[in-house]
């Protein structure tokens, strides 16, 4: 049996991420952030939340999330100063806590960006079908706007979107970085428009009962408005992405952090300001819908303004995207860099500097759960692997302070050693709420992971076989 908690070396990733350039600054960091947590996760989630599991404390839900979310980004700024490389907790679980539990961090986080792309793309699909194609008169047949499991052949918007997305990818970080500049400006001035305009239409009878009672499930009649907070996690998954793009950021020990933090102001006040206004304006039980701000605006009977916001959304899904298509393309190259998958996945190509091959496998699968998979099946399974690496890398900066080896001169966790582990244990309570059909889902492919390390990656991983 070969050492499977043999730990990697800061300086070997460092050396093998040396062929992608650093060019992303602070700003670029908070344009990303913003645009991987505010897509689905405000756009869609808030109608299906509120109308299954906490009425307008649906607002307190994303509140808990995007604090606890905010707590574990202080901990992904850490490791991202100390070791500045891609593949994210992947990478940092690798150094340590040794290939194996690495390997099964970056496991379920491939599940979970392929997946969150996916639900965006059917989230986006959603949104463009039913308020901008439908008011020019065009009518998508049933059998493309959905897949099997819907009583459809093919969600065909879903699929394109994440083609276009992946044409921008595989041309660079500078036309990301471009596009994400430009349309988070534009969607956040329209979640604001949102809000401001919604104000006036608030009626005080739908916020009563604030937290309706068939919700008031343990613990501590807390588990409604829990389970929503668990399940907005993925959105969050974008603290994952910016630390993947260590090794493409300009002084990450400062930048990094900057990014992460800026995300997390913007996204609290937006998400709880959002969700709040959108069960004054509808009655919560009305909001179990795909697009719930268009909607809304539908039943006040402000159809211009509804155009409006679903171009807002449109633009936030897009951009959010981008962002964990980023992200889990990176992760997929980091895993063939280092032979844990097939070796080609984590080549770089000379003339966009990016991992072509990693987005072309990405590309593939994102596509087929986009075009085959419903949104709501698609968002239950997204949350837990997200969870499981929050938990591993708020624990994780205790052995981290701990290693002489790697210097850290840049951002450290506050209150240490109280702050991470409470980061660590509110992420592990959060994975204990999700649905049991997630927790069921996401352990099944980690045990099918467990097979593939045992049966391909142990013997080509590089660090087994003393490779650099």
């Amino acid at each position: 049996m070969k050492n499977i908690f043999k730990k990697e070396s800061v300086e070997n990733y460092v050396k093998a991420d040396s062929h992608l350039v650093r060019s992303l600054h602070a700003k670029d960091l908070v344009a990303l952030g913003i645009g991987a947590v505010i897509g689905t996760g405000i756009f869609i989630l808030p109608g299906h939340e509120a109308a299954l599991h906490a009425g307008p404390a649906v607002s307190i839900a994303f509140l808990i999330a995007a604090l606890v979310s905010g707590m574990v980004g202080m901990a992904y700024a850490e490791f991202s100063s100390a070791m500045p490389v891609a593949g994210s907790a992947y990478s940092f679980g690798s150094v340590i806590y040794g290939e194996f539990v690495g390997w099964l961090l970056g496991w379920a986080l491939i599940l979970e960006y392929f997946l969150a792309v996916s639900a965006e793309a059917t989230g986006f699909a959603s949104y463009f079908n039913n308020n901008i194609l439908a008011a020019i008169g065009v009518h998508v047949p049933k059998a493309l706007q959905a897949g099997p499991m819907e009583g459809g052949v093919i969600n065909l918007t879903a699929a394109l979107i994440v083609l276009v997305v992946a044409v921008i990818i595989l041309h660079g970080v500078d036309l990301s970085k471009r596009i994400e500049n430009t349309a988070v400006v534009i969607k956040v001035a329209i979640i604001i428009l949102f809000i401001v305009v919604g104000i006036f239409y608030i009626k005080s009878s739908n916020y009563v009962p604030f937290y309706p009672k068939q919700f008031h499930s343990s613990p501590w009649g807390l588990g409604g408005i829990s389970t929503a907070a668990a399940t907005v996690f993925f959105a969050f998954i974008g603290f994952d992405a910016l630390a993947a793009n260590s090794a493409e950021t300009v002084d990450p020990g400062k930048n990094v952090v900057k990014g992460i933090i800026g995300t997390v102001i913007v996204a609290v006040i937006l998400y709880v300001a959002f969700s709040f206004v959108l069960t004054g304006v509808v009655n919560y039980s009305k909001l179990n819908v795909d697009d719930p701000a268009a909607y809304a605006l539908q039943v006040v009977g402000l159809s211009g303004w509804n155009k409006i916001i679903t171009i807002g959304a449109l633009i936030g899904i897009f951009t959010a995207m981008i962002t964990m298509f980023f992200g889990g393309s990176r992760l997929v190259y980091a895993l063939g860099r280092d032979g844990l998958l097939p070796k080609f996945m984590g080549k770089i190509t000379k003339k966009h500097a990016v991992p072509t091959n990693a987005i072309i496998i990405a590309t593939i699968v994102q596509t087929f759960f986009a075009g085959m998979v419903p949104l709501t099946e698609l968002a239950s399974l997204i949350n837990a692997g997200t969870l499981l690496a929050f938990a591993f890398i708020s624990f994780g900066i205790i052995p981290l302070r701990k290693r002489k080896d790697i210097v850290n001169e840049g951002f450290k966790m506050p209150w240490y050693p109280f702050l991470p582990i409470l980061s660590g244990l509110l992420s592990v309570y959060f994975i204990i709420m999700l649905p049991n059909l997630t927790k069921i889902s996401v352990t099944s492919w980690l045990i099918l992971g467990v097979i593939f390390y045992f049966a391909y990656g142990l013997h080509h991983s590089k660090l087994q076989n003393n490779e650099q």
